[in-house]
Order: C-alpha cells, then structure tokens, then sequence
C-alpha cells in the first residue's frame, strides 16, 4: 500500500508542479502585456528570491555540503555558467517569449527543447539520429509551423521577436539540461538549481534595479507576482524534486507536459488568448516530440 500511495503522490506532485509552472506563465503573460511589468525586474526579483529560499531549504537539510559546489575551481566556473548562461537563460528568454506573444505560445517553443537536445547529441557523437530522433524532430517542425502561422503556411501570425525569443527558449532549456550534469551527479539538486537562481538573478541584477517597482502595481499584479515567485519557482521546483524521488526522472518528466496545457486552459480562460484548431494540432505535435524521445531512452 506504502508503495502504491508513493506512486499516486508522486503523480500528483510532478502534475500540481507541471499546472504551477503553466499558470506562471500566464500570471508573467497579465503583468508584462496588462500591467507592464518589466521583464528584467520580474526574472531578477524571481530568481534572487526563489534561490535565496531554495539555498536555505537545502541547507536545513544538508547543512554545510550547501557550499560543495564552490570548493573545487572547476565546480565552480560549472556553477556560474549554469548559473549566467543555463538559468538565467532559460528565463529570461521564456519570459521575452510571452512577452512578445502569450503564454500558451512561449511554453509550447520553449518545449521544442528535447527535439534540440536530439540534434546537439546526433552532432557530438557524430552519429545520423535514430528514427525516433528524426520522427521527433519532423514532429517538432511540423508542430511549430503550425503554430507560428495558424495553418496560414507562409504567413507568419506571431511577430519575427516572439518566434526568436521562442526558439532562443528552446536552445537554452537544452543547455539548461545537458550542461550541469556533473553538478547534479557531485551535488543535490535543490543546491545546484538555488545557486544557479541566485547566481542568475545577480547577473541580471547588474543591469536592472530590483528594489525599484517596475509597471503598474495594484492587488492582481502583486498576486501574480507572488504567484511566479512562490509556487512558479520555489514550490514547483520542490514539488518536482520530490516525484523525481517518488516516480523516478521519466514519468515525472511525462507528467511534467501539462505545464503547456495548463498555461493554454490558463491563458485561455483569463486572458482570452486566441488558440485555433492549427495551434491545438502544432501543440499536439511538441507534446508529442516528448513521448517520443521518452520512449526511445526508455529502451536504451
């Protein structure tokens, strides 16, 4: 029964994380698009809090190995670059995303990561891709033209910044995911994604001013802004954790795909996005990429 419980919460937890992460993107989507909150001041503000609290999180529990990352010089070069280039990154160039088109949008890009992770691997070990990376891949270009152009093919209905943002998005979640395997092999998690925040956060903090209020600040705008910080970031992320422990990294990774429907049902519902017949289809064809690439390291 002990087993069969872990399993059913550690479902419940990876999709409680996936529909935190997806309405977070709706909450960004209300504040930079009706509220005009700045997206520099809302990553910085985001990754400085949510890695401040995640550091003392992982302390509590593992005390001083909190600082292994830094007793090694190339431990920690790892830990900046993931920090700078794979956290702050993967944010930021999310968040310009929906920005510049809506959430439902931005999370379905940024999920043509995986199908990038396939190329770069096929490049550096100098092999063709297997025919579940080439279906995957096909699958992802399929998805995505749908998605820029409606079905409209040589119309582009999303503007040339959303599209770059998008696919910018996409690169950097793969880099997000391949560069700090040794970290996580040397360290917890929870400590490598909380320096990685907290290092982000003060990279973006040199060219933005974070004690300053960006946007127009009312009782909703603070709420989102609570929303993405608090459960967005810190409660997701933790939530994750603790499926990854439960499940293991394969299902809680195919769970993790309500994340783009819950950001579509949210922006749908509250803030009226437009979402055809050829942008379900082109979403289906991303989530798809997914299952895919899982099934082929399932047999690996």
């Amino acid at each position: 029964m002990t087993h069969v419980s872990n399993k059913h919460g550690g479902a419940l937890l990876a999709i409680a994380a996936a529909v935190m992460w997806g309405v977070s993107g709706a909450c960004a989507q209300f504040l930079f698009q009706q509220r005009h909150v700045g997206i520099d001041w809302l990553v910085t503000v985001r990754l400085l809090v949510a890695g401040a609290l995640l550091l003392l999180y992982a302390g509590s529990r593992h005390g001083r190995a909190v600082l292994l990352p830094w007793r090694a010089p190339a431990s920690a070069a790892s830990m900046i670059i993931f920090g700078i280039v794979g956290m702050l990154g993967v944010q930021y160039t999310y968040f310009a995303a929906i920005r510049h088109s809506n959430a439902a949008t931005g999370t379905m890009l940024q999920y043509l990561g995986p199908a990038c992770i396939a190329v770069w691997l096929a490049l550096v070990r100098r092999t063709l891709p297997s025919r579940a990376e080439c279906t995957a891949i096909l699958l992802a270009f399929i998805g995505t033209l749908l998605l820029v152009t409606h079905g409209e093919i040589g119309q582009l209905v999303i503007t040339p910044a959303a599209l770059c943002w998008g696919l910018a998005s996409a690169v950097a979640l793969a880099f997000y995911t391949l560069q700090p395997v040794r970290l996580l092999q040397d360290n917890d998690a929870a400590t490598v994604a909380g320096w990685g925040m907290l290092i982000g956060g003060l990279a973006c903090a040199m060219f933005s001013q974070p004690w300053r209020l960006s946007g127009d600040w009312d009782a909703g705008a603070a709420l989102a802004a609570g929303f993405v910080i608090l459960f967005g970031t810190l409660l997701a992320f933790l939530f994750y954790l603790s499926a990854v422990g439960r499940i293991g990294p394969q299902k809680t990774s195919l769970l993790a795909c309500a994340e783009p429907l819950a950001a579509t049902v949210a922006a749908l519902a509250w803030l009226g996005i437009p979402f055809g017949v050829a942008d379900a289809l082109g979403s289906a064809c991303i989530l798809a990429t997914l299952f895919v690439l899982s099934g082929q390291s399932a047999k690996a």
